[in-house]
This record gives structure tokens, C-alpha cells and sequence, in this order.
């Protein structure tokens, strides 16, 4: 336990702001670390970005937000906290896959080589691009969940990371391809930024999300993304903490008395709870942090699996939709530019094709997002529903029930999403190195025992829990003088 000479009386050591995957890593960090935890969540139960409901009918579970989590093996946080052992996971042999027209389809399959075999003559092109991240996957997510202004702790493989991202960035990124499935199923991937394409960033992240499909895959949480905060919930209670639920924190003022604060938190947010505590130049650079395009959701209850027309597309966890890698960069770039797309890119996941405890026996979920202007208040049922009939005729005629959210309603359910932006932050280069300042620390701010520990921090976006576990690791090393990790395993 660290020392903790001279300390003032207080009514915790640490207070935590937010009970999403951040604000819980960083609680259960800092409960393993001995200390006293309080959890403040303005939502009736934790969860936030990693979150379970019925959304459309009894029975139907939805994940509110996340649904398929391919950091969940990856992620150092989760590595050391063993959350494969704490919950049961299912995972897929197809990880992904891109429907195109005419029945054709890209299909990832877990085995490389398969997937190789599958693209025809793009076969060799992607395993070459694609076949040296697989097999360094741990190394590359050590690099990608780690600050950028840091050395990288695998040189060789940032190396290997870097030159595919400089080419699948940049104009020339179909030069090693014939065809337009292998560069459509990156394409797919790298449209989770939420970002123009080509782009550097949006690269970075499809390239690391690639690998770890053709490494350990993408698991699926049986039971929901519930289950990942609960596990955590749990641990933390187990180990002295508290989670207080349908709090929502205004102003500093309104916490217990702590040693440290941590806040999982958008930066704008930081500086409205914090008040006057920080100085004018970091609060100026704060207010630069900006926050990007958004998100409309629609659930589905369904009463048969989606009728894909190629029939592979049923065993795949997730489908990226939206036609060949220009048509997807076109519809990109317009709801960069402010508009919406009359032919969008359409992310979906179908887990209870994998885990029967997602809706009644026979029928099915289905979870799908769309991308938006931020605050956007349009209701995208319908384009949705016609982009996924585009690639399964007679998909209207499965649905028993809907529910709709604009990207108004995702800002609204939570707060930590502005004006719709589940990035919490627009996920571009520059703002992946200014994550929310430029920082070898940027977890920690310049008021007293105050740190951010939000998605807003590096290394951004995702269910990791890595913000939250640095800015717990930060404010353990300054203001308990402990360098020592705190051991996160089952048996601790």
C-alpha cells in the first residue's frame, strides 16, 4: 500500500467521476493499490460506453454502445486484470466481413491464410500488408495503446506499423490491389474512426483492428458489454470500493473530500466541474480540443438471422456495409463535410447468431450505427434499414421491433458522447499526439490531485480501460509515491 505520510483526514483516498470502462479501470486500479475508492455515475447502473439493455422488446438484450470488443484479449489493462477468465467470450471464426453487390463478399476469417486463399489474386497483397501486424498483434497494441510522443516500446514493429500506414493513408493505398474486396474490408475496418478517407489516423486504427482479427479475433462478451463493466464492478467492491449510481456531478465542490479526483470526463466537461482550479494557459489549450462526426444507432428485434444473400455473411460477428472502398470514402467524406449520405457506411453486429442469451429462443438482435454530422437529429431507420436490404432481400420483413437513436439521443444517454461523438473526440493524427494537451502525461492536470481520465485521453477511443489505468498509475506515482503496479489478477 502506498505511503501515506502526513496525509490530510479525508473521506476517501480517491474519488472517481464517471463509471464507464475508464473510470472503472482506474477505480479498480487504484482499490488494488490499497486505497479507499468511491465511484460517483450519474446513469442508475455502470456501464457507459460498455453497456447492456432491452431496447426494443422483453427479452431482447442490446448493447448500448459497444458490442464487439477486439481490445478485450489486446488491451494491457484487460491483459493484466484477466477479464478472459472473469467472463465467458465467444469468438467468432469470422471476425468480420464486407458484403458487395452481386452476392460477392469480403470475407476475414480468424485463419490468414484462409482469408488469403479467399481474395483470389489480392490473396498474397494482403497477407503481405496484413500478415506481419497479425503475427506482432500484442506488439502493435502495446504501441497504438501507449502516448505517441513516447519511444515506441517495439521498434521494429512500430516500423512495420508506420509504412502500413503511410500506404493505406495515403492516394496510393489501392496500388498493391487488383480487385475490390481486399480494399474494401479495410476500408470497412478503418470507417470505425469515423474519419475522411484516406487518412493517416483512420489507417492506424483499421490496420491494428485488422490484426487482431487474424490474431485472437474479436470477442463478443456472452450476455452483452455489460458484463465486462460488471466483472469490473465487482472486482472493485470486492477490494473495499464503492459504485454510487444516479449521481450526476456538476462541480468539484460537490465530491467527499479526497487525495486525488479522477475524472472520466470529456475535457470541456473538465473545465465546467473544475472551475476556476486550472491556470489559463491549460485551460485555453482545452478549449482547442475538438470533437468530431457522430453516430445514429438503430436496434433491431428480429424474428429470423438477417436472409444475406451470400451465405457466409451469417457466421460473421461483425459486417461493415456500404459497397466497394470509393463508395464507402464518398460517404465518409460527406458526413465530414457536415451532410448526410444517401448511401451510408452502416457498421453491424448480429451476436445473438453466437449467444442465445440475447433474445427468446428463435429470434435475434441485431445492433447497427451509422455515421452522422455531429448533432444531427435524424432519425436513420429507414437508409439503414435499406442499406443492409441492399446485401439481404427481405430484411424488412424479419423485423418485430425497432428503437431508434439520433445523435442528439446518444449526446442525451450519455454526456460523454458530444453531440453524438462516441469518439469522444475527433480521432485525427493531431489529436491523437494532443489527446486533450500535449503531454508525456496527459492524465494528470496542472490543479492539485485532479486527473482526466476519459476516452478523451490517450490513447483515445475503444473499451481498454488504458486511460483510466494511466491516469490511476499517474496519480499513484505523484501523489501516493507508488511506482509499483498495482497486481489486477484473480488471485490478488
Amino acid at each position: 500500500m502506498p505511503a501515506r505520510t502526513h496525509r490530510p483526514a479525508t473521506e476517501f483516498d480517491a474519488v472517481v467521476v464517471g463509471a464507464g470502462p475508464n473510470g472503472l479501470a482506474a477505480a479498480v486500479t487504484l482499490a488494488r493499490a490499497g486505497l479507499t475508492v468511491c465511484v460517483f455515475e450519474q446513469s442508475e447502473r455502470a456501464g457507459g460506453g460498455s453497456s447492456t439493455a432491452e431496447l426494443t422488446l422483453p427479452g431482447f438484450r442490446h448493447d448500448v454502445c459497444s458490442a464487439v470488443h477486439p481490445l478485450a484479449f489486446e488491451s494491457r489493462f484487460f491483459r493484466e486484470f484477466e477479464l478472459r477468465r472473469r467472463i465467458d467470450f465467444i469468438t467468432p471464426d469470422i471476425p468480420f466481413a464486407h458484403p458487395l453487390d452481386g452476392g460477392r463478399a469480403g470475407i476475414a476469417y480468424r485463419d490468414l491464410a484462409r482469408t488469403a486463399r479467399a481474395l483470389g489474386k489480392d490473396g498474397r497483397a494482403y497477407r503481405r500488408l496484413v500478415g506481419p501486424l497479425a503475427a506482432r498483434a500484442r506488439e502493435v497494441a502495446d504501441l497504438t495503446g501507449s502516448s505517441l510522443l513516447r519511444f515506441p516500446p517495439h521498434p521494429v514493429t512500430a516500423a512495420l506499423f508506420a509504412s502500413a500506414t503511410l500506404e493505406q493513408g495515403s492516394p496510393v493505398w489501392n496500388a498493391r490491389f487488383q480487385n475490390d474486396a481486399a480494399p474494401s474490408m479495410l476500408t470497412g475496418v478503418a470507417a470505425h474512426a469515423i474519419l475522411p478517407l484516406p487518412s493517416l489516423a483512420a489507417a492506424g486504427a483499421g490496420l491494428a483492428l485488422t490484426a487482431y482479427a487474424h490474431a485472437q479475433g474479436w470477442p463478443i462478451p456472452v450476455g452483452g458489454s455489460q458484463s465486462i463493466a460488471d466483472a469490473m464492478t465487482a472486482d472493485l467492491e470486492s477490494h473495499g470500493g464503492r459504485v454510487v449510481t444516479g449521481i450526476l456531478i456538476n462541480s468539484l465542490d460537490e465530491l467527499p473530500t479526497s487525495r486525488v479526483t479522477l475524472l472520466d470526463v470529456t475535457p470541456h466537461a473538465l473545465l465546467r466541474i473544475g472551475g476556476d482550479r486550472f491556470p489559463t494557459r491549460y485551460a485555453l489549450a482545452v478549449r482547442r480540443f475538438r470533437y468530431g462526426s457522430a453516430v445514429a444507432k438503430v436496434d433491431f428485434a428480429l424474428s429470423q438471422p438477417v436472409p444475406w444473400q451470400r451465405p457466409e455473411l451469417h457466421d460473421a460477428g461483425t459486417l461493415h456495409l456500404g459497397g466497394t472502398r470509393q463508395e464507402i470514402a464518398v460517404s465518409e467524406s460527406e458526413v465530414a463535410r457536415g451532410r448526410l449520405s444517401d448511401s451510408p457506411y452502416v457498421l453491424i453486429s448480429q451476436p445473438s447468431v453466437f449467444d442465445s442469451t440475447r433474445a427468446p429462443e428463435g429470434a435475434h438482435t441485431l445492433w447497427a450505427y451509422t455515421h452522422v454530422p455531429a448533432l444531427d437529429r435524424s432519425d436513420r431507420r429507414d437508409v439503414v434499414i435499406r442499406q443492409i436490404e441492399r446485401f439481404a432481400p427481405g430484411f424488412r420483413d424479419t423485423i418485430l421491433a425497432t428503437s431508434s437513436a439520433t445523435a442528439i439521443d446518444v449526446q442525451r444517454h450519455n454526456p460523454n458522447y458530444p453531440g453524438g461523438d462516441i469518439a469522444a473526440g475527433t480521432p485525427n493524427l493531431a489529436q491523437l499526439i494532443r489527446r486533450p494537451v500535449v503531454s508525456r502525461d496527459p492524465w494528470r492536470t496542472p490543479a492539485a490531485g485532479v486527473y482526466l481520465c476519459s476516452a478523451s485521453t490517450t490513447p483515445g477511443p475503444g473499451v481498454h480501460g488504458l486511460a483510466g489505468w494511466f491516469a490511476a498509475l499517474s496519480a499513484l506515482r505523484h501523489d501516493f509515491g507508488s511506482r509499483a503496479l498495482p497486481d489486477l489478477s484473480i488471485g490478488a
